[in-house]
């Protein structure tokens, strides 16, 4: 995840109204290292703000993708999660087994991609690529 993402003042510089509550979700957002779901930051949350709702969590990261804030992503395990919303494209590969997220950073598959669509007619505006695996120990006999 890109490190020190300012969410609380993301979210003033587009004008929303940073609530106490809401300050807090920004916070916890910010310092995640990870990919979290909606009940996972509600777990963060209510460790600083036990007052802090889920429903408050789920509206407020609702308002967050709205906003262009927060990324939304689904690695096939039924939980949305989160992630701040940059500039800086990276892709991610997800781990089968523990549900870890590993992102990196490919030139040749950047390349790769652009010259598909180049020779399928079109201008690459925007992908998101996904990658599902196990380690490969486990492929492995013994």
């Amino acid at each position: 995840m890109p490190a020190n993402i300012d969410i609380e003042a993301l979210c003033q510089a587009r004008g929303l109204r940073v609530t106490e509550q809401r300050r807090v979700i920004a916070r916890v957002l910010s310092e995640a290292t990870d990919h979290p779901d909606v009940e996972e930051l509600h777990r963060r949350a209510t460790e600083i703000d036990r007052g802090i709702s889920i429903a408050t969590v789920y509206r407020t990261v609702r308002l967050f993708e709205e906003a262009g804030i927060l990324e939304r992503h689904d690695f096939r395990d039924g939980r949305s999660r989160y992630e701040p919303a940059t500039d800086d494209h990276h892709d991610h590969l997800i781990d089968l087994e523990t549900g870890r997220v590993i992102e990196f950073q490919d030139p040749t598959i950047e390349s790769l991609q652009e010259e598909i669509a180049r020779r399928l007619g079109y201008r690459l505006v925007d992908h998101r690529m996904e990658l599902y695996g196990v380690p490969l120990d486990r492929d492995r006999k013994d």
